[in-house]
């Protein structure tokens, strides 16, 4: 590394960035396409389950994992869960996520439309329109899935 004055150190290099026109697209596509060793992975795809110990324990693991608690030993295994039931929820989860950003398209394409056609002024309805998203869209849809995620269905483990 070249020397600096005291307080400055180099950054690491980067590796260089291909640029469109030179593979990049048709690289990335092969590699989406191309299936890896596991289709179904569900440690990526469902979120983490929540296994309360009778003990008191708590514990955080991907659906179909088991889990042992570390005071008493006990083993919990959440494949106990009807599969359908957790993919459901998994499912509703991600559209409503697909539903935020859906609304986000919906508000934000015709003001960049609006803007290439009538120009800049009209990028002055920007600021209404995120008012509008933070102060009475984005409460309203926090407050939607806290409730859905209260009335989550629990289920009752067994130890193994």
């Amino acid at each position: 590394m070249p020397a600096y004055p005291s307080g400055y150190r180099a950054l690491p290099r980067r590796a260089p960035v291909r640029a469109l026109g030179t593979g990049w697209l048709p690289a990335l596509a092969g590699a989406l396409s191309r299936p890896s060793g596991k289709i179904y992975n569900a440690s990526v795809r469902g979120a983490l389950i929540t296994v309360r110990c009778d003990c008191g324990g708590i514990g955080y693991v991907p659906y179909g994992e088991r889990w042992e608690c570390p005071t008493c030993h006990r083993r919990w295994n959440t494949g106990q869960i009807p599969a359908e039931e957790y993919w459901g929820i998994m499912r509703d989860m991600r559209r409503t996520r697909i539903n935020v950003l859906a609304t986000a398209l919906g508000l934000i394409l015709p003001i960049l439309i609006l803007t290439a056609v009538a120009g800049i002024k009209i990028l002055a309805l920007l600021p209404v329109v995120m008012g509008f998203w933070f102060l009475f869209y984005m409460p309203r849809w926090r407050r939607r899935v806290r409730l859905q995620a209260r009335n989550l269905q629990r289920w009752q483990l067994h130890p193994e």
